[in-house]
């Protein structure tokens, strides 16, 4: 597995693993025991990145991640997440520097660490100044319990505040072929500053890879039923980004799901997208797509393939996207 750094000094695999969806936010939880299995392969596939957070749950996804990790431990980069009261998304955002502190000490326990290597604030917290934030995490980092500080959803204005009193590693928000936002807001001041850029569904929460089409009917714990633009009208309109995909898989004699991945490797060498799965053959077909080493050139040529391609429909509902409005 290739490497790659995130912020100054942070090395991680080229590709993580988001562990959100092993037992949260797709419906069915996968058994302890398999879940375990998962993320133990990763490691011995040469994954060293691991997604996690107290909200996802919430708590026990850290508790898995600790128990899955612990023998390997000093080997790996774990990166967890606090900002929602009570750990809980549905009752808001809290990211006071008690709460931080909090959050800290109780996943150091679930993850069975004595530090936590990426530290992100979950959400922006209007109510907190991002000084504070910043400087509680920088506090951390002082006393050994923190290693790096990253941020999830902000905006530009966020950033340069938390990056003036602590240098951020990482900003975490979706990026794909599907959702390219970031491209305009953020990934200009990321570069400026230094700062690694971490995609969380990259692969368009699984549309990307041609399994979800206008028919499928998900589960009804499934997340996705929340997402306006993965609706079935909204995915029957945006059958043309699957389709292309598909075509410059074939053309690649690669998979939809490595060419999502390999493209957004292309990018630019700080960013390390972290698709989630929770099989192994998955797996290694996502790891497969660092193998492709997409350059200029066949990222500019998918661009241009995208560039006259619709994407219908938003990502969050209302009160959800009000959260992760980029400050």
């Amino acid at each position: 597995m290739q490497k790659r750094t995130l912020g100054q000094s942070l090395e991680v695999s080229a590709i993580g693993l988001g562990c959100m969806g092993i037992n949260f936010h797709r419906g069915e939880a996968m058994e302890t025991k398999d879940a375990i299995a998962l993320l133990r392969g990763a490691f011995e596939r040469g994954v060293t990145f691991f997604d996690t957070a107290e909200a996802y749950g919430p708590f026990s996804n850290e508790e898995i991640v600790g128990e899955a990790l612990a023998p390997v431990r000093d080997r790996v980069v774990i990166a967890t997440k606090f900002g929602f009261t009570e750990g809980e998304p549905g009752k808001g955002l809290d990211s006071r520097p008690e709460r931080i502190r909090q959050v800290a000490e109780a996943s150091l326990k679930r993850l069975r660490t004595n530090h936590i290597d990426l530290f992100y604030q979950h959400r922006v917290d209007p109510k907190v100044p991002m000084e504070d934030v910043a400087g509680t995490v920088k506090q951390l980092i002082a006393e050994g319990k923190v290693r790096h500080f990253g941020l999830s959803e902000a905006g530009e204005q966020s950033i340069r505040a938390a990056h003036a009193v602590q240098p951020v590693a990482a900003l975490q928000s979706e990026y794909s072929l599907f959702w390219r936002t970031s491209e305009t807001d953020v990934l200009p001041v990321l570069e400026e500053l230094g700062i690694g850029f971490v995609p969380f569904s990259p692969l368009g929460r699984g549309f990307l890879t041609g399994a979800i089409t206008a028919s499928t009917e998900f589960g009804a714990h499934d997340q996705r039923n929340n997402n306006p633009y993965l609706s079935a009208e909204n995915r029957a309109a945006n059958a043309p980004v699957v389709d292309a995909v598909r075509r410059i898989a074939t053309e690649k004699g690669a998979t939809p799901a490595q060419v999502a991945l390999a493209w957004l490797l292309g990018r630019k060498p700080w960013i390390v997208p972290i698709p989630g799965t929770t099989k192994l053959s998955r797996l290694d077909e996502n790891i497969g797509a660092v193998e492709l080493a997409f350059g200029p050139k066949d990222v500019a040529e998918i661009d241009a393939v995208f560039a006259a391609i619709e994407v219908h429909g938003n990502r969050y509902a209302a009160a959800t996207q009000a959260q992760v409005d980029r400050r």
